[in-house]
């Protein structure tokens, strides 16, 4: 046995020197390959469905749900983006030079400056908050127009995930027994890992993020109908001011409900508190709990801190990265934790 110690260890630093040149080769692609996993788990139940139709074709039934979800997913959120990259570049020209007074913002400094000639509050607020404002702008259309204006890289990202998505979703099933047979845990183990890894990233998407973007959606819809300018660019951020449990919506329907109001747009304003109140505010509490069903649940604090951390670290990218990430360790710290009874069961044996 000592005398394959030696081989060992030279295999173990051969394996470890080929495990970072695949790597390196593979970053590029990480995300790519990253979120095509998130989709093939997502779908799955929509690609078991297009086999039992194709009797069992593997193949053209992953073609038929790779393409389904360009058309229901990626072609709607291409046009999103570069309508929210119009609206925030227009809406950073009109902050940054003094124009534009017919905005959300405007009515965010008219009430602050109402406030302070009744209230003492110190003048830097108002300017802190126009710089700080510039910044996030400033941020935003920056990390939009690289994504958009590198075309060829977008292109290679996309083939890269269509093929990728492809071939999860037609050799999903053996590439789980394949880590099976690599794992050194018991079968039922591995079995729980996957099933604890679908559950969480299930939840984060079909259960809080899910909720977060119909409540977006449905307050852009509301902003475009009573006449709040860069609808979709509030409604996007709305979505994400939606993870924030209670009030999330609030931080960006007041402040247009202020704008309506200032603007003498009297019956828009009450429109869009009564839209507010109704349409927006109730689908957390009657859809959120449908969508989220028994899966793994996580609070919506964590939620939020994990999109905007995730968007600080990952990029745009994060608002779905950083979700899932936070989720996948929760997974694996329960997992973790499922071993101590069985270790102290085994002691006491």
């Amino acid at each position: 046995m000592n005398n394959r110690k030696p081989q060992f260890y030279y295999l173990l630093a051969l394996l470890a020197g080929a495990f970072l040149v695949v790597f390196f080769i593979f970053r590029p692609f990480f995300y790519s390959i990253f979120i095509a996993m998130i989709f093939a788990l997502v779908f799955k139940p929509v690609h078991k469905r297009i086999l039992g139709i194709t009797r069992g074709r593997q193949g053209l039934s992953a073609f038929i749900t790779a393409v389904f979800i360009v058309i229901i997913i990626l072609l709607p959120v291409t046009m999103l983006g570069i309508q929210i990259f119009h609206e925030a570049r227009m809406l950073y020209v009109s902050v940054t030079e003094g124009g534009g007074k017919d905005n959300i913002l405007n009515a965010v400094w008219k009430l602050i400056n109402y406030v302070q000639k009744y209230i003492p509050v110190q003048m830097e607020f108002s300017v802190d908050f126009d710089q700080y404002m510039k910044q996030g702008l400033d941020w935003l259309v920056r990390h939009m127009g690289d994504i958009f204006s590198n075309f060829a890289k977008i292109i290679l990202n996309l083939f890269i995930f269509l093929t990728a998505l492809y071939y999860l979703l037609k050799d999903g099933e053996k590439l789980k027994q394949a880590f099976v047979n690599l794992s050194p845990l018991s079968g039922a183990d591995d079995e729980k890992i996957f099933n604890i890894i679908e559950s969480a990233v299930n939840s984060v998407i079909k259960g809080n993020l899910t909720v977060a973007v119909i409540q977006g959606a449905m307050t852009a819809a509301g902003f475009a109908v009573f006449g709040v300018p860069n609808a979709v660019l509030w409604g996007s951020v709305t979505a994400i001011a939606a993870l924030i449990p209670g009030f999330g919506t609030s931080l960006v329907l007041i402040p247009a409900l202020l704008f309506l109001f200032l603007s003498g747009k009297i019956f828009s304003g009450l429109g869009l508190l009564l839209w507010g109140a109704g349409a927006v505010g109730l689908i957390d509490n009657y859809l959120g709990p449908k969508l989220v069903g028994r899966g793994m649940q996580m609070h919506p604090f964590i939620i939020l801190l994990s999109v905007l951390g995730g968007i600080g670290f990952f990029g745009p990218m994060g608002f779905l990265l950083g979700p899932l990430t936070m989720s996948l360790l929760f997974a694996f710290i329960e997992i973790l934790s499922s071993f101590k009874p069985q270790e102290n069961n085994n002691k006491a044996a």
